[in-house]
């Protein structure tokens, strides 16, 4: 029996699990609401309160799957990438516990466990198969040939699409965060109300700066001709935006699927949560044939079932590292 501990803190989640012979007992998530009133992630204050949350996280998650602290058999924890404050909190607590216990140390990239997140749970997707991980700080198409065994084959040129939606939900002076909020509003509005621009990048990468400006231009034409515009049309924009943002991501990924001739299409991170993506990748995997994964909301955003279950995988290949590990801001496949 292999019994893992997951560390997850690349942002503002503390998050512990523990996985026993792959399959997830617990998976424990303590939030920041420190930040909202900041309208973003203030590096300093999480780093802050990661160290007050880790300890009770761990404990928590150990109670819930009604096991000891001296049954588990690896630490498992995200590396990077991430703010480097936040890695350090839970970086030092899995080399400690390691330490204090003995027992391997299993260093994990954030993004390769989102796509792992796959693997909890059936159905689970057959290799190889694509990958559209979308997040606040990242957006890429991966080629999953194997467990660790990725190839990165578009990305972001600058914001992410996560970044695109926080940043709209700024403009539209919505509260944070304000992702899900465009999501809410979104299923009110007329997702064609207002036409915005898809950026022309060559191949497989992203670009979303040029569509903030946009939006961001649209909202002061329309206020200075109705200064309450977005109190009376607030639905529609938000509509018109996540529709713009969502067409992006999957005529990419059609690209990809064509290239590649991979019918395995799953989605991660914390955009995937979006229900509009959510759906309209459904309908266009009906239309082409597609085999879509698409994971519980649990395991969208930040959590460290993910965590545990890439350390899982890693420690069946024994596939360990040293004390000596320290974290990385900017870590790739």
């Amino acid at each position: 029996m292999a019994v893992i501990l997951g560390i997850e803190s690349s942002c503002d989640e503390t998050s512990a699990s523990i996985c026993i012979d792959g399959e997830i007992k617990s998976n424990i998530i303590a939030s920041q609401a420190i930040h909202a009133k900041y309208g973003g992630v203030v590096p300093e204050l999480a780093s802050r309160v990661h160290l007050q949350n880790i300890i009770p996280t761990v404990d928590q998650a150990i109670q819930q799957a009604k096991i000891h602290k001296n049954d588990i058999d690896a630490v498992a924890f995200t590396r990077g990438p991430g703010l480097l404050g936040a890695l350090l909190v839970g970086t030092s607590f899995a080399k400690s516990f390691a330490l204090a216990r003995q027992i391997p140390l299993i260093e994990i990239n954030h993004m390769q466990a989102h796509i792992l997140a796959h693997f909890i749970e059936e159905p689970k997707p057959r290799f190889p198969f694509l990958c559209l991980t979308v997040s606040g700080g990242h957006t890429q198409i991966v080629l999953v040939n194997d467990f660790f065994e990725m190839e990165l084959l578009g990305k972001t040129l600058d914001d992410a699409a996560g970044e695109a939606f926080d940043k709209t939900a700024k403009i539209l002076k919505l509260p944070y965060p304000g992702g899900p909020l465009v999501d809410q509003y979104a299923k009110q509005g007329d997702a064609f109300a207002f036409k915005l621009p898809e950026p022309q990048i060559p191949g497989l990468d992203f670009s979303f700066s040029g569509l903030k400006t946009a939006i961001l231009y649209m909202v002061q034409a329309e206020e200075r001709k109705n200064p309450n515009f977005l109190n009376e049309r607030l639905a529609d924009v938000c509509a018109s935006v996540q529709q713009r943002i969502v067409t992006i991501l999957l005529n990419k990924l059609a690209s990809a699927s064509l290239q590649t001739g991979v019918k395995q299409i799953a989605i991660a991170g914390g955009v995937s949560a979006n229900s509009g993506l959510r759906r309209q990748l459904t309908e266009l995997g009906l239309r082409n044939g597609w085999d879509v994964f698409v994971p519980k909301l649990e395991y969208c955003t930040d959590n460290a079932a993910m965590i545990a279950i890439a350390g899982y995988k890693k420690y069946l290949r024994k596939d360990f590292v040293e004390q000596d590990v320290a974290p990385l801001a900017r870590m790739h496949f």
